[in-house]
């Protein structure tokens, strides 16, 4: 979760809302406005607009009347499923992002990463028996990711998995693609200053209040353990930061913790770092480099992120030690 910091320069009135309902997180909103009604307003008009992506997106719950990624995985290999427009350009662009570069991304990975979570689940509330997924069952899985069996129907607005057991896990797009698009409708309703948190996906709509401002946003710090509560504070406007961290949902086996992001090439969680922060103007991009850069050695996520336009990431290391992209800090850390 990335923190939000209290900030008082604005002539307009600072306001905040906060919900834990959606995508199993908190969500908070921060905004300078006239008046008390026109930041209600603008809560109102996020949160509802959240909500029908939390439930297009949900691959746990069932919801009436409503076609959603559980609805695809439970009729894999069965028949296409029509689904809302919402569903359909996501999966579009996951499966874009997951052709080019599969072995770091793949929103097909549903089989293995369903797995991990069963065994996750078990161990967190049942400790002393907690265990380790059989790499047997792992690998046997991964037979069932081949992201050309997602068969996408834009004109029918269908999808249809070809093989029954695989499945679609969503989580490293579905949040920031959601929050991308939720910020897009505020804009078009003609908020032009305003940041929102979605579990840490941090977009912010224009500058702050009335002075242009940046929007000060501070880096948790992947330690849990340490005093220091924020690694840094950046200076964002009109962009989007998204962090990946190993200190969201874990477990403990034989005293040692398993994560809950797994490096696709190993089958395991990744250990390449402790956390990945993107700044990138769009939330679901952000989303998708973030994994992409979490599963690969620095030097490789470093060359990769060169080839991207308008982004800049910083990594922790399992030792501590920081590094930053090329430009991070001069755009986005005040001295």
């Amino acid at each position: 979760m990335l923190q939000l910091p209290a900030c008082n320069t604005s002539k307009k009135t600072r306001y905040e809302a906060q919900f834990l309902q959606l995508f199993d997180t908190m969500t908070q909103i921060v905004a300078y406005t006239e008046t008390k009604e026109e930041f209600t307003n603008l809560s109102n008009l996020i949160y509802n607009n959240l909500k029908v992506y939390h439930e297009l997106y949900d691959i746990y719950n069932d919801y009436p009347g409503i076609n959603n990624i559980k609805t695809i995985n439970d009729n894999a290999g069965k028949k296409p499923v029509k689904v809302d427009k919402k569903i359909i350009d996501m999966l579009l662009l996951g499966k874009k992002e997951s052709a080019s570069d599969s072995a770091a991304f793949n929103i097909a990975l549903g089989s293995v990463l369903k797995i991990w979570h069963q065994y996750r689940e078990a161990g967190i509330d049942d400790p002393e028996n907690a265990a380790l997924p059989p790499m047997a069952d792992l690998k046997e899985a991964m037979t069932h990711t081949d992201i050309n069996k997602v068969i996408i129907d834009e004109k029918a607005s269908t999808v249809y998995l070809e093989d029954p057991k695989m499945s679609l896990d969503v989580g490293g797009i579905a949040k920031g693609y959601a929050t991308e698009q939720v910020a897009k409708i505020a804009m078009e309703h003609g908020y032009k200053s305003a940041l929102l948190s979605v579990g840490g996906n941090v977009r912010a709509i224009g500058s702050k209040g009335v002075n242009n401002e940046k929007w000060n946003v501070g880096i948790q710090n992947p330690d849990k353990g340490s005093d220091k509560k924020s690694l840094c504070t950046i200076n964002i406007q009109d962009e989007s930061v998204v962090t990946s961290g190993i200190y969201e949902r874990y477990y403990t086996v034989d005293g040692k913790t398993y994560h809950h992001i797994i490096d696709p090439k190993t089958l395991m969680p990744s250990t390449y770092f402790k956390a990945v922060t993107i700044i990138t103007p769009d939330s679901g991009m952000a989303d998708i480099y973030c994994k992409l850069i979490f599963n690969v050695p620095y030097e490789q996520g470093l060359a990769y992120l060169r080839t991207l336009p308008n982004t800049e990431a910083l990594w922790v290391f399992p030792d501590g030690e920081i590094k930053y992209s090329d430009h991070f800090q001069e755009k986005y850390i005040k001295n």
